[in-house]
Parts: structure tokens; sequence; C-alpha cells
């Protein structure tokens, strides 16, 4: 058995959810459907009404699969991509030759881990805080999203209710496309569309819409 969480809105609030579920052990994309599959099924004994919907490379979902961090895009650069290069440190960064590499090698520099403590996010010459922890990646998730969604995508997100991340375990990180998923459906929802947030306004936004229910772990 494992546990992972699930996201979801609350008297508009994104709230999260712990849920156990048969974890079905291995690398293979079908071993990770199986995953998901008893995660959701999880989900929906809570609550049979349930429309939960995997947001990650591993999602049978078409527009689960596009919005991955691995697939989101801003100005051809990747979202992963974006939010590795952007970290400074007490003894570095940012790093913008992160913005070229694959997502996984970004992902996995040496620098990300030998540079000292997290200090901020910079990004078009704006530092965002560590605090509202996931501000910055919930940010440049919105943005792509944005940027690359049609209307028609944006609206077929609303057409679930709870998000989840195969890969998320909130004891060893804290970002999480299935976190930044579920403010996309509170923004558009509540908007009609995703609107241009400055920086300090949705900052804002996220303190105020954004619950932290479970331990959490590093910027990873």
């Amino acid at each position: 058995m494992a546990q992972r969480p699930a996201f979801f809105i609350r008297e508009g609030k994104v709230v999260s959810e712990m849920y156990s579920f048969e974890w079905f052990p291995g690398f293979a994309v079908s071993q990770k459907q199986k995953s998901i599959e008893s995660l959701h099924n999880a989900i929906i004994r809570t609550d049979a009404d349930a429309k939960p919907l995997e947001v990650s490379t591993k999602s049978v979902e078409a527009i689960g699969v596009k919005l991955s961090a691995f697939h989101l895009r801003i100005n051809n650069h990747t979202l992963e991509n974006i939010f590795q290069s952007a970290k400074v440190f007490e003894n570095g960064g940012p790093y913008p030759d992160l913005l070229t590499m694959l997502p996984k090698e970004a992902k996995r520099d040496e620098r990300l881990r030998k540079s000292g403590s997290l200090k901020a996010f910079r990004y078009q010459d704006e530092d965002f805080p560590l605090i509202p922890q996931t501000v910055f990646y919930d940010f440049i998730y919105i943005t792509a999203v944005k940027e690359s969604f049609t209307t028609d995508e944006i609206n077929a997100v609303l057409n679930y209710d709870h998000f989840t991340d195969i890969e998320f375990n909130p004891a060893k990180s804290i970002n999480t496309q299935a976190r930044a998923a579920a403010m996309l459906k509170l923004i558009a929802g509540e908007y009609g569309y995703l609107p241009d947030f400055s920086k300090k306004d949705f900052i804002q936004y996220h303190k105020e819409h954004v619950t932290y229910s479970h331990a959490l772990g590093r910027y990873s």
C-alpha cells in the first residue's frame, strides 16, 4: 500500500487529501498506470461523483499528459527547464544554461545541490520568494498553460475535479503539477479565462486560495 495526495477545490481554496491505495512497483508505464488507477479508485470510493485526472506523462488522458511539466512550454522552453534555471542559491545561480538541457538533465544538474541553500527564484528579472510555498512553480505553470492551451483545452480541464501526480511524494518534494492544475481549474472557473496576473497580484491570490494540509519536503 502507498499514500498519495489528490488536489481539489473546497470553498474557493485549493486543498488536498491523502489516499491509501495499492502500489504497483516497477518503472514500466503500465505499472505506473495501474497505480494511478488504484489511486483514482480510492478517490472514487470516498466520493462516488469524483472525476480524477492524473497530471503527468503517465496519464492515460491526453489532456493529463499535455498538462505535464515536461510538455508545457514558455517561449519554447519546458516548464521544468524554466523552473530549474530560475533557482537562486546562497552560493550561486541562477543557471540560465539549464534552459538548453534536456529537462531530466537540468533537474539532476549537480550545481543545484552544491550551491548552498535556495534563496529565491529569478524569472524575467523579477525575484519570487520561497513563501508562499510553490508560488513560483504555480505562477509559471499557469503562464505556460495560458500560452500553449486553447480555450477548449482549458475548458476540458474544468471537467475534472481531483488532480493527482503519481510521482509526487509530499515527504520528498513540494511542487507538483497536480496542485498547479487544481489552481488552474480554480482560476479559470472563477474568471472564465486565465488573466494576466502580475507577480504581486498572483502572490496575493496564492496566499488567499492555496492551503497546505500535509507535510512538505524540499524544492525539487
